[in-house]
């Protein structure tokens, strides 16, 4: 009885863009956990932040909310969902050719781990092409780039600069 409700309410949600990637759904991010149709008219999404304290966190929530209820959900909430944590490997393959066609160099595998990871104060390792030019001549300007989940590189091939989403 609910499939037809649910299946309008996904694709709603799938199309809500992230407010500081805008050429990324919440979906192709992998910050989509859910969506579920509990009641008529009464729409639960479960989101997952990119990194504790994301301060996009918000408006993913009001778009979401807008966009449900201007499509007819009269009641919309929004949770936050910790567990698991996010991980750039939850970015589709779509969203990963989105960020390239952007001129943002997609994250590589997430580091795997089976314990604690350790602190380490030295930059970080990356292997980074350039999504001008994709060369893999590229140095690293600054570990922190537009946002907070974004490092800031250089292609020394064609010298533009560009942003490198961060492996989590």
């Amino acid at each position: 009885m609910l499939s037809r409700p649910l299946e309008k309410a996904r694709a709603v949600a799938d199309k809500v863009t992230d407010p500081e990637l805008p050429m990324l759904t919440l979906a192709d991010l992998g910050v989509l956990r859910d969506v579920d149709v509990v009641a008529d008219g009464h729409v639960v999404v479960d989101i997952t932040p990119t990194y504790s304290g994301c301060p996009a966190m918000a408006a993913m929530r009001d778009d979401l909310v807008r966009e449900l209820q201007g499509a007819g959900f009269v009641r919309v909430d929004v949770r936050v969902s910790l567990h698991p944590a996010w991980t750039t490997d939850w970015i589709t393959p779509e969203g990963r050719a989105a960020l390239a066609a952007a001129g943002i160099s997609p994250p590589g595998p997430a580091p795997s781990s089976d314990g604690p990871i350790p602190l380490t104060l030295l930059p970080t390792a990356r292997q980074v092409r350039c999504p001008q030019c994709d060369s893999p001549a590229t140095e690293l300007v600054s570990e922190f780039g537009s946002t907070a989940c974004k490092a800031q590189y250089r292609c020394t091939a064609c010298l533009e600069p560009f942003d490198h989403v961060k492996e989590i």
